[in-house]
């Protein structure tokens, strides 16, 4: 298998996956952001909202695949045709129920920062920012403290 050429087009939907860890973060969130692309346009978003929420699968992926459905409801889109062609872009990799529910769409690619191998310095210090805040933040849904 050959490596994956990063074109600008990767780059800047990472950029906007990016821009979404960042509002998680900015709203007490573990900073995870996922967009899903179909068509070279945006269906479905989404960030980590656990805290906001209450609810521990309101997962960036998990937020962006109910948008997805909210999506081919309101274009009269069959769920299947659609996420068979649709790409991931997810700042880190899914954990394992965000992995399950992916798989079982049938999506077309998922592309997580690291597994594309971009390298960029400014990406990779905003990564290691993202992951000192996450043992920063105290977590709100929690009697513990970190």
């Amino acid at each position: 298998m050959e490596p994956l050429q990063i074109t600008e087009e990767i780059q800047n939907w990472m950029h906007k996956a990016f821009q979404m860890a960042q509002d998680a973060l900015n709203n007490g969130e573990v900073p995870v952001g996922c967009l899903m692309v179909y068509d070279n346009q945006v269906v479905g978003k989404g960030r980590n909202e656990v805290n906001e929420t209450k609810n521990a699968t309101q997962h960036a992926e998990m937020v962006a695949i109910d948008q997805v459905l909210d999506w081919c409801e309101m274009n009269s889109k069959k769920s299947t045709d659609v996420f068979e062609n649709i790409v991931l872009y997810v700042t880190v990799e899914p954990c394992i129920m965000c992995a399950g529910a992916l798989r079982l769409l049938n999506y077309k690619s998922l592309l997580w920062y690291m597994a594309v191998g971009m390298n960029d310095s400014e990406v990779v210090d905003q990564c290691l920012m993202f992951l000192v805040m996450i043992y920063l933040i105290q977590e709100p849904n929690s009697s513990s403290k970190i």
